[in-house]
């Protein structure tokens, strides 16, 4: 755990670096939103779509992994959503709860430090998984929210989902990438160049602006800020253990992978979604905060555990 420990301490001191430049205001909160929308719709979303362009669909997509992905997820999902509904919470708030027990920050954290760590065969089914918690998991709280409280339409709760699917630009580039690879089409090596450049931003980028964006959060609600830390620190990466060992035989290797993504603290935007919907975005702050700061110790445990 030791060695894997100090191989994450970089990525995590990057974190610090961001998190000590906006407390002390050397940075802030207009330049942490403009880094964040610089690597949010440039640098990530070009090193997403080299990654997407130069894989074919197979190297992508493994059903046995998605299967077992999606059961973990979906346990953690179900097993949060009950304790919810148990200390009577409504549906919105129940399903906000859900989506930080269940949804990591694969996209800023995940890409970039599991790609050095792991590999680069790890580029792969770390798409699979971003995208399952993009396109399964949000979709779902859109649903659930939107569904409880306005009662729309199913044509109109297609066409809300869809949208968000369609602005999200990391769905985007991930798919276009697709599409480039399908084509057959080969990508000139300035065009690799040019995206490997940009995307090489991403890295640094997105790990400083985790950090400047966590001096902006509060640490409201302790109690159920460290339950649903535990969640995901704990419970998710063993549900899809589960999955991935037992119900759906997956290689050791994505096996390993899927687990060390499902070990990554609360993604940021679900922080975002909380406030656009008006939904408890305090805890999930504090959740955000918290499980950022154990995942310092437990991601390198898990890691150390699943490649041994």
């Amino acid at each position: 755990m030791i060695e894997v420990l100090l191989k994450t301490l970089p990525f995590f001191g990057l974190i610090g670096l961001g998190y000590g430049a906006a407390r002390t205001r050397f940075f802030d909160e207009q330049a942490t939103a403009n880094l964040t929308k610089f690597v949010f719709y440039f640098a990530l979303s070009a090193m997403l779509f080299r990654f997407s362009a130069n894989l074919s669909l197979a190297e992508i997509f493994d059903a046995q992994l998605a299967g077992a992905y999606l059961f973990g997820t979906a346990a953690v999902y179900g097993v949060v959503m009950i304790v919810g509904f148990l200390r009577r919470l409504d549906v919105a708030t129940a399903a906000i709860e859900a989506q930080v027990g269940a949804i990591g920050n694969t996209g800023f954290l995940g890409v970039p430090m599991l790609a050095l760590l792991l590999g680069q065969q790890a580029i792969g089914p770390i798409i699979l998984v971003l995208s399952i918690d993009l396109i399964v998991f949000s979709s779902l709280l859109v649903i659930l929210i939107t569904g409880s409280r306005e009662g729309r339409s199913k044509l109109a709760m297609v066409k809300t989902v869809s949208m968000g699917l369609l602005k999200n630009p990391m769905i985007v580039s991930i798919s276009l990438g697709l599409c480039v690879s399908a084509s057959g089409v080969t990508l000139p090596e300035a065009a690799n160049s040019f995206l490997s450049t940009l995307g090489n931003a991403a890295t640094p980028g997105a790990l400083f602006a985790i950090g400047a964006s966590l001096a902006t959060k509060s640490a409201e609600r302790i109690e159920i800020a460290v339950w649903l830390s535990f969640a995901k620190l704990i419970l998710h990466p063993l549900f899809v253990a589960i999955g991935v060992y037992y119900l759906f035989q997956v290689g050791d290797y994505p096996a390993s992978v899927a687990i060390s993504a499902a070990a990554l603290p609360v993604a940021g935007n679900v922080f975002i979604l909380a406030q656009h919907y008006g939904v408890a975005p305090q805890r999930v702050s504090a959740a955000i905060l918290i499980s950022t700061a154990v995942s310092i110790l437990t991601v390198s445990w898990i890691i150390a555990a699943v490649t041994a």
